[in-house]
């Protein structure tokens, strides 16, 4: 796990939300850097085909059980891998041929308010009150801004590429509303690394059926560079503070990570790439936020009031049965009673990462 003994005890969450949000964050860069020179779901896949064997490598290391069992683990993974690996990252990288990282992070982060508005639909229990669908409108009213559909250039690369990203933000929803009335005792590491490779088999399958081909990776150091940073860093290492971050400060907290994603992706394309995205965009981010907290509202108010309460008081819990996803290619589900699926769906992103 990560230590950081030199940081005071007091900014060690701090620090290790800052390394994942940087982590997270700047992947959405990385990927648009190296589809430069790699088809996108090839690209996806062997990334996810690595890091899976490595997160499984650790699951033995740190764990009590590794390979799933029973009905409802498989089809934990087979739900996770599908969606939230396969189906959001293809297209997602397939979105960022036409669109830059810091627009598709800033699409990407309206996948919380969807995921509750399908648990409205597909659960009985988590209907959206008039509030949360006012919270629902304002996010896809924040994704508008930052596409600004033309009705005469609907055909246009920009258009389909913010179309596929949007995509990919309803699959990762879809996933994690489909994975919550599962009930697995899988420890959190080996479902996400079971999950990741699955996910990364069928995008390789989807790469042949495309007709993606290794012969069309150009080798550069750029590529290489690119890759190694999503695999590694954004990848095995982010996991490693995510699995840290997890066990301090419980999966509410670690998922407002996905709202500092956008942000770091603006900074970070305009530090390597100089690409500055206009005030409509960031005006579209933040309408995002707005529908978010609104959706969240509850959640977030009992978790200022944890921040805030006095010493000695008993912690306050987050009410159960909300959904709570993760776009770091991953997301929670707030249900006790399922806690490690719970933990690991959701991008990376997500049990992934972007």
């Amino acid at each position: 796990m990560i230590r950081l003994a030199s940081v005071p005890a007091s900014s060690r969450n701090a620090v290790l939300f800052s390394m994942l949000a940087v982590c997270w964050g700047s992947s959405f860069v990385a990927i648009e850097v190296g589809l430069e020179y790699v088809p996108p779901l090839l690209f996806a896949g062997l990334r996810y085909a690595v890091a899976g064997i490595l997160v499984l490598g650790y699951a033995m290391l740190v764990t009590d059980r590794v390979r799933p069992s029973g009905r409802d683990e498989w089809l934990a993974v087979t739900v996770v891998g599908a969606f939230v690996i396969a189906l959001y990252h293809g297209l997602l990288y397939m979105g960022e041929l036409y669109v830059s990282g810091a627009v598709a992070a800033t699409i990407v982060s309206t996948a919380p308010i969807l995921t509750v508005a399908f648990a409205g639909v597909v659960l009985p229990d988590e209907r959206l009150g008039r509030l949360g669908i006012v919270g629902f409108v304002l996010g896809l009213m924040g994704v508008v801004l930052v596409v600004r559909p033309d009705p005469t250039g609907l055909g246009d690369g920009f258009t389909l590429g913010a179309a596929l990203v949007f995509g990919s933000a309803v699959a990762f929803a879809l996933g994690s509303v489909l994975i919550k009335p599962l009930e697995s005792d899988l420890p959190l590491e080996s479902l996400e690394a079971w999950a990741m490779l699955f996910g990364a088999g069928v995008l390789l399958i989807w790469a042949g059926l495309r007709g993606e081909s290794v012969g069309a990776i150009e080798m550069s150091s750029t590529a290489i560079v690119s890759y190694l940073y999503l695999t590694l860093v954004s990848g095995v290492f982010a996991f490693l503070v995510y699995f840290e971050l997890l066990d301090r400060t419980g999966a509410v907290q670690v998922n407002l990570v996905g709202y500092a994603e956008p942000a770091v992706a603006i900074g970070v394309s305009w530090l390597v790439l100089g690409t500055v995205v206009d005030s409509v965009t960031v005006v579209g981010l933040v309408t995002i936020l707005v529908g978010f907290i609104v959706v969240k509202r509850r959640t977030l108010r009992y978790l200022l009031r944890s921040w805030t309460k006095p010493a000695g008081k008993e912690p306050i819990r987050i009410p159960p049965n909300r959904t709570e996803p993760r776009t770091d290619g991953g997301s929670v589900l707030e249900d006790g009673s399922n806690e490690k699926i719970q933990e690991a769906t959701g991008a990376e992103g997500n049990c992934s990462s972007h």
